[in-house]
């Protein structure tokens, strides 16, 4: 793919309007990343892609700019990881700078407040559809420590309740554990 304006400017734009018409957070944003650039644009696998967005969960900060560095940097190293961010991180910027100016109206406005509470549902279907998409995903490479560590994870989130960054922690040092020292051994026999 050769890296012109034109590929910079769809790169901005691709990500300037998934953030500025996505609701709900990163968790909503990144299932629209994949469908952008893994099914659309063609411009990066789904293997490659779950990887940016499982190191995007486990990288500090929000996870739609992290996914928005690693997807840009993927595509045009450092550039393209700026341009990437810019776009995501714009439209928030523009929509919480107008928002703060009207907060008060906003604040005490029943019907904005009606609006939230219904779109609660909508961002909430949407990170279930995520989470199945996901888990289809981890299924299909047959890999059974992927679906090992997912499993895991489940029961420690739901029936144990353990804090979701602690679980996003104690699996990146297993994952890199294994796949770097275990499964390196086993190759090297």
């Amino acid at each position: 793919m050769e890296k012109n304006i034109k590929f910079y400017w769809k790169l901005f734009l691709s990500t300037f309007t998934l953030s500025a018409f996505t609701l709900g957070g990163g968790y909503v944003i990144v299932p629209l990343m994949r469908k952008k650039f893994v099914e659309e644009l063609k411009w990066i696998d789904e293997e490659e892609m779950l990887n940016i967005v499982a190191i995007s969960q486990s990288a500090p900060g929000m996870i739609a700019v992290n996914a928005s560095i690693m997807t840009g940097y993927r595509l045009a190293g450092v550039l393209g990881a700026i341009i990437a961010t810019f776009g995501t991180v714009l439209p928030p910027l523009i929509i919480i700078t107008i928002i703060a100016k009207f907060y008060t109206a906003f604040k005490e406005n029943r019907y904005i407040n009606a609006l939230l509470l219904g779109m609660r549902a909508g961002v909430a279907a949407v990170i279930i559809d995520v989470i199945i998409k996901m888990s289809r995903n981890v299924i299909k490479t047959k890999n059974s420590i992927s679906i090992g560590i997912m499993i895991v994870a489940l029961i420690a989130s739901v029936i144990l309740d353990i804090n979701a960054a602690l679980i996003i922690i104690l699996c990146g040092v297993f994952g890199g554990f294994y796949y770097n020292i275990v499964k390196k051994a086993g190759e090297d026999q």
